[in-house]
């Protein structure tokens, strides 16, 4: 296992919940190895109840997932009374991220991975609940060169508060001739300007 982790692009926050298995190999011939796991990520979420995992450190040249600055939590009001405590319909957490990746000449494709928690509020109601993330990908001079966007449903009921969600995706983009795969970042986070954050 632990030989998985250092031949894989690894897991890029905390691992406690997810196990050492679930990464593929950075090379660009195709394993046998599981990858990343939406199921996995939903498991890791549900037994973490600390605030959001750190991220790790660059495997194999694969490159870093991280979540973005402030992007971690989103909270959601009712309208027009934003930062009021009584007035929070939903928060949404993200607490584990995941990623592998296939690097070829020229290209990197990650396949990421994210997972955490919805927490209904005093002014929230039973239902499914939509939170918007975006996902944008950084050279090493932090410029943007792509990026995607993400909504996650998790459904949460008055005498269950809380609800998990998890998702998995791939994002591909060139790289430069003379630049390194691990140069590059893929941040994810939820969307801040979503209606009612505040």
């Amino acid at each position: 296992m632990l030989t998985l982790l250092v031949s894989g692009c690894g897991l890029s926050s905390l691992t406690s919940g997810l196990g050492g298995g679930i990464f593929g190999s950075s090379s660009t011939q195709s394993t046998s190895a599981p990858g990343v796991s939406e199921e996995q990520l939903l498991s890791a979420a549900k037994q973490d109840v600390g605030p959001s995992a750190p991220v790790g450190e660059v495997a194999a040249g694969c490159p870093r997932l991280t979540v973005s600055p402030h992007g971690g939590h989103l909270t959601i009001y009712e309208d027009g009374r934003a930062g009021d405590g009584l007035a929070i319909m939903h928060r949404g957490e993200i607490t584990k991220t995941a990623r592998e990746c296939q690097i070829e000449p020229g290209r990197v494709t990650v396949r990421y991975g994210f997972s955490g928690r919805v927490l209904l509020g005093p002014r929230g109601h039973a239902g499914t609940v939509r939170l918007p993330i975006t996902v944008n990908v950084t050279d090493a001079k932090r410029a943007r060169i792509t990026g995607d966007t993400v909504t996650v449903d998790a459904t949460v009921a008055v005498d269950n508060p809380i609800a998990y969600f998890s998702t998995v995706r791939s994002i591909t983009f060139d790289i430069p001739e003379g630049t390194r795969p691990g140069e590059f970042e893929v941040f994810v986070g939820f969307d801040q300007n979503a209606q009612g954050a505040g």
